[in-house]
């Protein structure tokens, strides 16, 4: 249906569907946290769920938009709304690097005498203050034996999401000036450096677990370090299933010239990711 100037949407069973499918992944997530294997298959069965409203739910949309059914208006909604998403997702990512901020500048000081000396010798006397924790500061808690290294794995991972930021780039702008063939290719590029940086970490992971000691357990150091890393990562995935998804519209000339915002959105998301983990790179590993 079309209301004036802004297209009104017909009566969706999506979003109850949606609520549904969270709601079941989320009771399988709690149970599965609480009570063990017994909430997996409640969990996986609401995972499925959401991944397939959202698949049918997208596709109704792109079907609207091939149909011509959006306008200047509607154009104007998409940004604004992909403009916030990004904004909420800046302020997630705020209260970690937040965090870790707070323990470094603040809660080691003070746990090493500074401005409470009488609590600190009561809690850990031995304890020193130093970023990461190698050593054991109190009986209970484990640091990690060594840390990873910057200038190994997560430099090749900073270089290639940078180098997939530049061919994004250049895919956007092909499609503008209308060589799809083009965009395609570096889309592809994209997608494939994208792929590269999942394995890099998980092999990254497996490195910090099997001979670093670094773990979730390995006290504030390892807590923060797979926090960050873990959520950025889950990032990196649902941003190359996101540029898969437009390769494939590109692909089936889904995209023009003028009209082209799942694209643009897509490369909003993607730059935000890369920009995110430039900050990782530069106060997780490096300082």
């Amino acid at each position: 249906m079309s209301g004036g100037s802004y297209y009104v949407p017909a009566s969706s069973k999506w979003p109850v569907l949606a609520s549904l499918a969270l709601g079941a992944m989320m009771v399988g997530t709690g149970t599965l946290l609480v009570f063990g294997v017994a909430g997996m298959p409640v969990m996986v069965v609401g995972l499925l769920a959401v991944l397939g409203v959202m698949t049918l739910w997208f596709r109704d949309v792109i079907h609207e938009s091939r149909s011509g059914l959006y306008d200047a208006q509607m154009d104007r909604s998409f940004r604004w709304g992909m403009g916030w998403f990004i904004f909420s997702e800046v302020m997630f990512f705020a209260a970690f690097f937040g965090t870790l901020f707070y323990v470094r500048t603040f809660a080691l000081p003070w746990l090493d005498g500074e401005g409470a000396k009488g609590v600190a010798a009561l809690l850990w006397p031995d304890f020193t203050a130093s970023w990461p924790l190698l050593e054991p500061p109190g009986e209970g808690i484990e640091g990690p034996r060594a840390v990873l290294s910057p200038w190994q794995l997560p430099l090749v991972n900073t270089l290639i999401l940078v180098g997939s930021s530049i061919t994004l780039t250049v895919a956007h702008e092909a499609l503008k000036e209308g060589y799809r063939t083009t965009a395609r290719h570096w889309l592809a590029g994209t997608v494939l450096l994208g792929l590269c940086f999942i394995v890099i970490q998980g092999v990254e992971y497996y490195e910090a677990y099997a001979h670093y000691g670094l773990t979730l357990h390995a006290g504030i150091y390892g807590a923060t370090f797979f926090l960050m890393t873990g959520f950025h990562g889950l990032h990196v995935i649902i941003g190359t299933i996101i540029l898969i998804a437009i390769l494939v519209r590109v692909s089936r000339g889904h995209f023009s010239r003028d009209d082209h915002f799942g694209f643009e959105a897509a490369a909003w998301y993607w730059h935000f990711v890369d920009v995110v983990w430039i900050g990782l790179f530069t106060f997780v590993y490096v300082f």
